[in-house]
């Protein structure tokens, strides 16, 4: 049987592998078998905290628009629904940004839909 020389392959996947694992701690960064298993993982978690961000900036958003919006005796589900009755689509992003950059504009807008 001849023999199978592999090394170039076998070398660039190892190579890849510790690549990623650059930065983690002791043997997770050096030995490629722990390095395998902690990339395995850390690229798991990314996913998960990709799916993650979104939701945890969402809720950031409807605090900081319900905190603004107190201020001016309503609650944050009333103003929604005033928002989608007036027929108004600013999305929740849009409005904790006016609410904590530009409050002249928000007061202006909240009271506008208030009347």
């Amino acid at each position: 049987m001849t023999r199978i020389k592999r090394g170039n392959v076998a070398r660039k996947r190892r190579k890849k592998v510790l690549k990623l694992a650059k930065g983690f701690r002791g043997s997770h960064s050096k030995l490629f078998r722990t390095a395998k298993q902690q990339v395995l993982k850390a690229l798991k978690y990314s996913y998960i905290g990709r799916k993650n961000k979104k939701r945890y900036y969402r809720r950031l958003w409807i605090v900081r628009i319900n905190a603004a919006v107190r201020s001016y005796n309503i609650s944050y589900s009333q103003f929604i629904y005033l928002l989608k009755k007036e027929n108004i689509a600013l999305n929740r992003k849009i409005l904790s940004q006016l609410a904590l950059i530009d409050e002249s504009a928000f007061s202006y807008f909240v009271n506008s839909m208030m009347v």
